[in-house]
């Protein structure tokens, strides 16, 4: 009888695990608020919609709700706020989380597929084309 007790609480809190994924923990202090310095929030908002979350993986910080994209937009404009450019910050998310965080990771051995490919498909379409071209003449 236990057993048949068990195994739908356990399926209920299975279910119910989505619901305890997000922290209650408060966002950071500059997760939703801008800075007040304009030039500073524009380059703020510029590097942190190049800055993908890795949590949604889709969406760049700057347009995820995740509590780590919180998080990371707040480290964003705090360091901004101090003065550090945009460049030294993008290059310590980069050391911290990998090229994985920009949308556009540089050439390196592990990332030239990613770039090479698309030029060869465009090459072998060319090709197949020229030969069903020449086929029909």
């Amino acid at each position: 009888m236990t057993r048949m007790v068990a195994r739908p609480a356990a399926l209920l809190l299975l279910l119910a695990s989505p619901a305890f994924a997000d922290p209650t923990t408060p966002a950071a202090r500059l997760a939703y608020t801008q800075l007040r310095n304009p030039a500073q929030e524009a380059e703020a908002k510029a590097l942190m919609e190049t800055l993908r979350c890795l949590v949604c993986q889709g969406q760049s910080i700057a347009d995820s709700d995740a509590s780590l994209a919180g998080d990371m937009r707040a480290l964003v404009r705090e360091r901004i706020a101090r003065g550090e450019s945009a460049q030294s910050i993008r290059d310590w998310l980069v050391a911290r989380y990998g090229d994985y965080v920009t949308y556009d990771p540089p050439l390196s051995a592990a990332t030239w597929p990613l770039w090479l490919a698309p030029i060869a498909l465009l090459g072998i379409g060319v090709l197949v084309a020229r030969q069903s071209f020449r086929r029909r003449h």
